[in-house]
């Protein structure tokens, strides 16, 4: 964790932070999060909120624009391998597929799905249970809800399990 303008990442209890992930300045994260391997949560120029049992998944970038976007992720999320999200919101139980990227000031709602390699562009809302995809991303089907949050709170959940897995205690460099 690396502290920047006077901001100091705040980590919620039982969180797994892979080794090589970089959490930088103004990130506020939740309990039982897990932020994976070569994962970067870039808070220098503005807020990352982050609400509780999120997972950020390897490779994954989170930025913002200096004083103009934040990003506010809410509980229950899962971001796939690779992805970049950069100044947007994105509800509870949603998920973001592997590889996509969420744009400035972009809205994923509740149970929402973003498909592995989509593009969401500035600007775009995603109502709650909706499934987008493609470069640009668009609107493909509705998501039974329940069956959304289901789907999203195993991932979750499964995360979670994951990173118990790990024992700092017993990194050694090679």
């Amino acid at each position: 964790m690396i502290p920047v303008r006077g901001f100091t990442p705040q980590i919620g209890k039982d969180c797994f932070l892979a080794p090589n992930a970089s959490i930088i300045g103004d990130v506020v994260m939740g309990d039982e999060c897990s932020v994976w391997f070569g994962t970067v949560l870039r808070g220098d120029v503005n807020s990352i909120r982050i609400g509780n049992r999120v997972n950020i998944q390897d490779g994954s970038v989170l930025h913002t624009l200096y004083q103009k976007s934040t990003i506010e992720i809410g509980d229950d999320v899962s971001i796939g391998h690779n992805v970049t999200i950069h100044g947007a919101k994105i509800r509870d139980y949603a998920l973001i597929g592997m590889g996509a990227v969420v744009m400035d000031d972009a809205e994923v709602g509740e149970g929402a799905i973003v498909a592995a390699g989509a593009v969401v562009l500035s600007r775009t809302k995603i109502g709650p249970g909706e499934l987008w995809g493609g470069a640009p991303a668009k609107f493909i089907k509705m998501v039974d809800s329940a069956q959304a949050k289901e789907i999203n709170q195993k991932i979750a959940h499964n995360y979670l399990m994951y990173s118990k897995w790990y024992d700092p205690a017993t990194y050694t460099e090679i």
